[in-house]
């Protein structure tokens, strides 16, 4: 009985202290999101990506605790690792544009309401940042069309950005 006792403290335990986690890069993302001016989409959507995280990380280890086989979780693991190096650096993944999307959430100068042009050899693209999604990028051109750019092309161009004036 008393093992079970320990079992339950540990997974209450654990619980408890990945939500305080959890409030604690909450509220520091609010802060980074006052300090930078980023948009609150943006932060929205960070934070639902570090909260999935998190609760994996829960699952995890209150695994651990009530005796799932090391060799299972080994397999689970590593599965999901092989799916994440497939997402950085596979081109043709669907997986890398929402891992550049992510990056360009997180640590990229230009946000929504920001002027790019996208340099290429022959035609260069002017436009407007509409809208940073989980896929692609959403310009408005000087023409008034809108124009949707994946998030990996993105990351692989050179860019030209006039920051919104504040």
């Amino acid at each position: 009985m008393e093992f079970y006792n320990y079992k339950i403290i540990s997974s209450i335990a654990i619980l408890i202290a990945a939500f305080l986690i959890r409030f604690v890069i909450t509220n520091s993302l609010k802060k980074i999101q006052l300090k930078f001016g980023f948009q609150k989409a943006r932060i929205i959507l960070t934070n639902k990506i570090i909260s999935v995280l998190i609760y994996i990380t829960i699952i995890v280890f209150v695994s651990f605790i009530w005796g799932v086989d090391e060799k299972q979780l080994l397999v689970y693991v590593s599965s999901f690792l092989t799916i994440l190096g497939i997402a950085f650096f596979a081109q043709w993944s669907i997986l890398s544009n929402i891992t550049a999307g992510l990056i360009l959430f997180i640590n990229y100068p230009v946000k929504i309401g920001d002027t790019i042009t996208i340099l290429e050899k022959d035609n260069n693209i002017t436009g407007e940042i509409r809208d940073i999604g989980a896929f692609f990028i959403t310009l408005r051109t000087p023409e008034k069309e809108l124009i949707t750019i994946p998030n990996a092309v993105i990351l692989q161009k050179n860019i030209k950005y006039s920051p919104q004036p504040e």
